[in-house]
């Protein structure tokens, strides 16, 4: 049976009251055994999977079971940032106003508290993007860097991704992975998240022994988590 991709759906918060508009997007998968939904914070939605067989409108019972939390959490999401001249996208946590100037050349660059971004408009989303990612890693190799050596441990390779789910990896073969908009993030998150993932390299697990050893590496733990957890999902918003 065929599912629209996407679609409003009216939902009542409460007993009382006119329902409102919800963003859902339907997806089905093979793996699934019963009908879930969760919220996207980068697209903005509610993503309601199905199982093969199952209809839209289990999906829609479920939507209409969760109103009021699906809406709440929608309405929670950070306003979206577009990465277009005269957007204001953080950098180390400071807000940068992005600046648009086809005359001049070098791609994307930070210059008197704005980011600079040259050539025709229709590549400023992409050369924002690439900028990011760019400034992302050179920041974080050399953060890496100096907590590998505390520990005495060895990095194979650092990749940096647009994740969803998670801010860093650790890969069995030292292979590091991070989100690009961490970049955003103010310099102790950064820090604190490239901390943890280089702990994994001594203990590849959430052991009494990893925290201690991101304690000595990130006495600013508790404000970095706490952070993340209040603020991290703006950054998804950013693009």
């Amino acid at each position: 049976m065929s599912l629209p991709d996407s679609e409003m759906v009216p939902l009542r918060p409460g007993l009382l009251g006119p329902p409102e508009l919800c963003p859902v997007r339907w997806r089905r998968s093979e793996r699934a055994r019963s009908v879930s939904l969760r919220i996207d914070p980068r697209a903005g939605d509610v993503v309601v999977t199905l199982p093969m067989r199952a209809s839209r409108r289990a999906g829609l019972e479920l939507l209409t079971a969760h109103a009021a939390w699906v809406l709440k959490r929608i309405k929670a999401l950070a306003p979206s940032i577009s990465l277009a001249h005269g957007a204001a996208v953080p950098l180390g946590g400071l807000p940068h106003p992005v600046l648009h100037d086809p005359s001049r050349r070098g791609g994307a660059f930070v210059e008197n508290g704005a980011i600079i971004v040259t050539g025709a408009v229709e590549f400023l989303p992409r050369r924002l993007r690439d900028f990011l990612r760019t400034e992302a890693k050179r920041r974080i190799i050399p953060l890496a860097a100096i907590h590998a050596e505390k520990l005495g441990v060895a990095i194979k390779a650092i990749r940096v991704k647009d994740t969803q789910s998670r801010w860093g990896s650790c890969a069995p073969d030292g292979t590091l992975a991070f989100s690009w908009r961490l970049v955003m993030a103010p310099d102790a998150v950064l820090d604190y998240v490239v901390a943890h993932e280089v702990a994994h390299l001594r203990e590849l697990n959430h052991s009494p022994r990893f925290w201690a050893h991101v304690a000595a590496l990130a006495p600013h733990r508790d404000e970095a988590e706490t952070w993340l957890r209040e603020e991290g999902p703006a950054l998804l918003r950013v693009g």
